[in-house]
């Protein structure tokens, strides 16, 4: 029996992700969740993880495990295994499909799905709704207690999805040795619990971003050197949220350099691209000569960027034109 995994993948507000059919299917206009085969010696989790990088672009964290389904295709059996996922990532960039959709549950009973699609969005809406991911008592219990290196290390490592990394970076707020170790595991060699601690920075800096904003030019300035992308785009989407004012100038001018790298690379993500679109707005509104550097980026990437990338640069470029009082910041008819 072929074994199969597939996610169904949450944002922030709870909505989850799906797909319109990949490009050759037979039924490309029914909606599905993104789902894939293991490799050889790769294990469901880590092939559903690799799935979404290779077809979304999107970093994911396994929240659990639905039941497993077993179904007829056809043309023989599989075994799927459906993983509950949370996400920071909002912008998709499609390889294999066609379209995607963020939907709030409810929506799920309206949906046409194709083939096992059916079984888990029907398991899903029936055993999940409305539940969240463990007791809420216990949950903070467990992060009232981080007294260790040991401890924060192993609840960074181990929580499962938004909810307890919210609980994370509250603790973060009243402790200020979490918030230490939060940004030191940020710059670990183990790149999970590198990304989990940092997207648990995100979180807190969602909550109070007074909070995290001493430590920008810390996080700015490792930019260049991180190999890590799921940390860099956590780093990044904490810098385009936050007042760059307040930014030091030589900091403005590293981060500026490494967002116009970032955007005319041809292998950086589409999450990274977005955030260094929007970091360099809210610079062009600091140093307005940026604004046509960055009106030329954005033409540059009309024939390569993915659509949802390029909207957002126009986007930007006609509030940065607003604001300046200009009709076009780069002198070039980017609008048409």
């Amino acid at each position: 029996m072929n074994r199969v995994s597939c996610a169904v993948i949450r944002n922030e507000e709870n909505e989850i992700l799906i797909l319109q059919g990949e490009k050759d299917a037979g039924d490309p206009l029914r909606w599905e969740f993104p789902y894939g085969s293991p490799a050889e010696d790769e294990t469901d989790e880590e092939c559903i993880i690799r799935v979404t990088r290779e077809q979304l672009g999107i970093d994911i964290v396994i929240c659990s495990l639905m039941e497993i389904v077993e179904y007829d295709c056809g043309y023989g059996q599989i075994s799927l295994t459906p993983f509950i996922c949370d996400t920071l990532d909002e912008l998709p960039f499609l390889t294999v499909h066609t379209a995607f959709r963020w939907i709030t549950p409810d929506e799920l009973r309206n949906i046409e799905f194709t083939g096992f699609n059916v079984q888990v969005a029907h398991d899903y809406f029936s055993d999940h709704i409305g539940q969240g991911n463990r007791c809420e008592e216990t949950l903070a219990g467990e992060f009232s207690n981080l007294d260790s290196d040991d401890a924060i290390r192993l609840m960074v490592g181990s929580f499962k999805g938004a909810r307890e990394a919210e609980l994370l970076a509250g603790s973060a707020i009243a402790n200020g040795e979490v918030l230490k170790k939060l940004l030191d595991y940020s710059f670990s060699d183990d790149r999970k619990l590198a990304f989990r601690a940092s997207w648990t920075l995100s979180k807190l800096h969602d909550k109070i971003p007074e909070i995290v904003t001493p430590y920008l030019g810390r996080l700015i300035g490792a930019l260049d050197t991180i190999d890590n992308e799921s940390v860099q785009r956590s780093f990044l989407r904490i810098v385009s949220l936050s007042d760059l004012n307040l930014v030091p100038a030589r900091d403005q001018g590293m981060l500026a350099d490494h967002c116009f790298r970032m955007l005319k690379s041809g292998f950086s993500a589409i999450a990274v691209k977005a955030y260094s679109i929007e970091i360099i707005y809210k610079l062009a509104l600091i140093y307005p000569e940026l604004s046509g550097e960055l009106a030329a980026t954005v033409r540059l990437l009309e024939d390569e960027a993915p659509t949802g990338v390029l909207a957002k640069g126009r986007n930007l470029l006609r509030k940065l034109a607003a604001k300046q009082g200009e009709a076009d910041p780069s002198g070039m008819n980017i609008y048409d």
